[in-house]
């Protein structure tokens, strides 16, 4: 699963959750991180990446374009990085099982 964390999710991230995640990658390093949620929303589904957001707008865009791309939109509010990786762990399996995924 390919995932393209948002602009608010920290880079550090990526590198804690490499061995379940290895094709996970921060908008930043593909130069998107100041495009439209629209722009990305369009990179994630020609690229077959599933989006990971703490914004409903991507989820929003899900709701009127269909899918793909996936989105696991995180409803955490503010929380550690640390916090983040043992949830992405935790729910794993039910994140590769469905379409959009709200946490």
């Amino acid at each position: 699963m390919k995932l393209l964390f948002d602009q608010n999710i920290s880079y550090r991230l990526i590198d804690k959750i490499n061995d379940i995640f290895p094709e996970g990658i921060q908008v930043k390093k593909l130069n998107l991180e100041n495009v439209s949620d629209k722009e990305i929303w369009r990179f994630a589904k020609e690229n077959n990446y599933t989006i990971v957001t703490f914004e409903s707008e991507f989820f929003d865009l899900a709701m009127i374009f269909g899918h793909p791309p996936k989105i696991i939109w995180l409803r955490t509010g503010n929380t550690t990085t640390n916090n983040l990786e043992k949830l992405l762990r935790k729910k794993l399996i039910s994140l590769k099982n469905s379409m959009n995924t709200i946490l």
